[in-house]
């Protein structure tokens, strides 16, 4: 009897040991944001600074301005020499003056009515010499005004085809309209150049910083602002080399940080293929207990705005 209390009370604690739940593992880590620096190309002195350190801005927001009197001018200057190019096509592709096509179409009509005339003496002359009435030679004459007559009405059409024509001949078109189009392309480039002066945000987020204040000189590429936007907040944690081979992107992990409430769910985005620490000599057993590599997790932008950079937390795999 007392063989098999013995039994009986080891396997009890063989049981109650199985049903012991493992000690959730955490991996120490902290918050990182990859921050957007807004800068304008062109150098000139910071004329408005729209934003402020830890402002919420929501994407397009306006946040700097230089100064813009140099390519302002320039824009005009462009807008000129592309409308003076636009009047030099306009002007190559009209006609004649309006009175001058008047009088030719009048000379049409009046070369037509001339030739009609000449034809009716012609037809009835024809009729007089065959009953004998007028010679050959009368009929001549009304034959000789019908080809003159003829001739004037071709030549008037001519005349007037020709005042209906472009002033400007084919290749000198072909030249002017080459020049107003690169002078539109120049209004492009300087409206380009004048909008580059001022900067919106590229996407909402918080404003971490301004490096700048009215009235100072900005050179150009320098960065005015810089944005932190939800979707650039990352959790980045270490991993011993046991448990790396494991992980897979996409896979999911929980982050818990201090006086953030609930844990933040997050993907895992990246896993560096290189150890933080590698041993001098060779990976014994106790080496390898040493290496850890990085890994990187995305949460949702709506469970990023609770993370701020370099904020400790800690990371469980699920």
């Amino acid at each position: 009897m007392r063989i098999e209390s013995v039994l009986w009370m080891v396997a009890v604690a063989m049981a109650l040991s199985a049903c012991k739940t493992e000690k959730t593992v955490s991996y120490q880590g902290y918050a990182e944001g990859e921050y957007v620096l807004v800068a304008a190309p062109y150098a000139g002195s910071l004329e408005r600074l729209s934003v402020a350190r830890g402002q919420h801005i929501e994407a397009g927001a306006p946040l700097f301005a230089l100064e813009q009197a140099n390519e302002a001018a320039a824009r005009r200057e462009s807008e000129e020499r592309f409308r003076s190019a636009e009047a030099h096509v306009k002007n190559l592709t009209g006609t004649q003056r309006t009175d001058q096509v008047r009088a030719l179409e009048a000379a049409v009509t009046k070369a037509v009515s001339a030739l009609d005339y000449s034809k009716v003496q012609y037809a009835r002359n024809e009729k007089l010499l065959r009953d004998g009435f007028i010679s050959p030679a009368a009929l001549d004459t009304w034959r000789t005004a019908v080809e003159r007559n003829e001739g004037d009405l071709q030549e008037a059409r001519a005349q007037l085809a020709y005042a209906r024509q472009s002033i400007g001949r084919p290749a000198e078109l072909t030249s002017a309209r080459a020049d107003a189009g690169a002078a539109q392309a120049v209004v492009a480039q300087a409206e380009w150049k004048l909008d580059q002066k001022s900067q919106k945000a590229p996407a909402s987020g918080f404003v971490q910083e301004t490096y700048f204040v009215a009235g100072e000189w900005v050179p150009a590429g320098k960065p005015v602002v810089s944005l932190l936007p939800p979707q650039n907040v990352k959790l980045r944690f270490f991993v011993p080399e046991t448990v790396v081979g494991q992980l897979k992107l996409g896979g999911a992990v929980r982050a818990h940080c201090d006086g953030c409430g609930d844990d933040i769910p997050a993907t895992l985005s990246y896993v560096s293929s290189q150890a933080e620490f590698t041993p001098p000599v060779i990976y014994s057993r106790e080496s390898r207990a040493k290496l850890v590599f990085m890994v990187e997790a995305r949460p949702l932008p709506k469970d990023a705005t609770r993370l701020k950079p370099g904020q400790p937390v800690d990371v469980v795999l699920q």
